[in-house]
């Protein structure tokens, strides 16, 4: 479906599924910014709008609603993605907005939201950094739903879990990180990622002596089927 008839799509079923003010708000927040978000960031990574939810409504410490631009809500995370202005973000925000918003990310850490901005200079003049870090970001929830569709990958759940730990520990892994993550021996943590060596998934890294192998990386491989 082109982008601009799944936008479409997307735009009414939020809309029709509202009403009052949660429907007024997205007529009235969604906008130019979280539009170029979505059409130059979102949709070239993802490619859908599915579990993706514009303007969605939590409650603060005090009660008070908090509407976010978009929450990215599936079984395995919840991620509340904001574009900031400089100008309705920075430059008028006085002490005590400045403090609220502070407090409301560490709020919404606390309720197991992870939360990301992106500044919207970013997202009109360099977008391709916004995908990338978007990437970095969705990479492990990605790599679940590509699992899902795409059956000829022939990955093991384990194998899965292994390549999501390597991406968060930076690309690089060793056998005792499997092994502490996983609650397995040290050699069954190296047995698994030497088959994910003979397919392709990592590649050994030398050591000092250049003959010792102490830690292994993604390879190119991974990392496509980590961006879904």
């Amino acid at each position: 479906m082109p982008y601009e008839e799944a936008h479409r799509a997307f735009m009414k079923l939020h809309l029709n599924s509202r009403s009052g003010e949660r429907k007024g708000r997205l007529a009235r927040g969604h906008k130019y910014a979280e539009q170029k978000f979505l059409e130059q960031v979102w949709w070239p990574v993802v490619g859908s709008f599915d579990h993706l939810h514009p303007e969605y409504e939590v409650s603060d410490w005090n009660r008070k609603s908090i509407y976010l631009d978009f929450a990215y809500i599936t079984p395995l995370c919840r991620i509340a993605i904001e574009c900031d202005g400089y100008q309705s973000h920075v430059k008028d925000m006085d002490r005590e907005k400045f403090s609220y918003s502070l407090n409301r990310d560490t709020f919404l850490t606390g309720m197991e939201w992870r939360v990301v901005h992106f500044s919207f200079d970013d997202i009109d003049q360099r977008p391709e950094l916004c995908r990338m870090l978007l990437k970095l970001v969705l990479a492990p929830h990605l790599m679940h739903q590509a699992a899902n569709r795409d059956e000829k990958k022939d990955l093991h759940h384990i194998e899965r879990e292994i390549i999501a730990l390597t991406w968060r520990l930076g690309a690089k892994i060793k056998p005792k990180d499997v092994s502490v993550f996983l609650s397995i021996s040290y050699r069954t943590s190296k047995k698994w990622i030497e088959v994910l060596c003979k397919k392709g998934m990592l590649s050994p890294i030398p050591g000092k002596t250049g003959t010792r192998v102490g830690r292994y990386q993604l390879s190119s491989n991974a990392i496509e089927y980590l961006a879904g």
